[in-house]
């Protein structure tokens, strides 16, 4: 299993715009074969800074969502509202290994 941080600081008037493309880009995340979790969401006391939490079966399920539509239409779009480049961390998750936990 793969879980990915995503951290994005969004310019201050984009926000509404960012929201909205990225409920997109997770609604369709979440019906990716692969897809176990994936989270949007906002800092408490910094409303320019959100976080993506992903979570993939495998590393080919985390390739494979980089190749769909709905991703790469997000990626484009969203790329001048970012304040600056968003920042990506894969994590190897440790605990729980059990599905059905998650």
């Amino acid at each position: 299993m793969i879980v990915t941080s995503v951290t994005v600081y969004v310019k201050e008037e984009h926000i509404d715009d960012f929201i909205e493309a990225t409920i997109k880009n997770h609604n369709g995340s979440l019906q990716e074969k692969g897809n176990i979790r994936f989270d949007f969401l906002q800092c408490s006391n910094d409303a320019t800074r959100f976080m993506l939490y992903e979570a993939f079966e495998s590393k080919e399920a985390v390739d494979a969502h980089k190749e769909t539509a709905h991703y790469l239409e997000w990626k484009e779009t969203v790329a001048s509202w970012m304040a600056k480049p968003r920042e990506g961390v894969p994590h190897t998750v440790i605990s729980p290994k059990d599905r059905s936990k998650w």
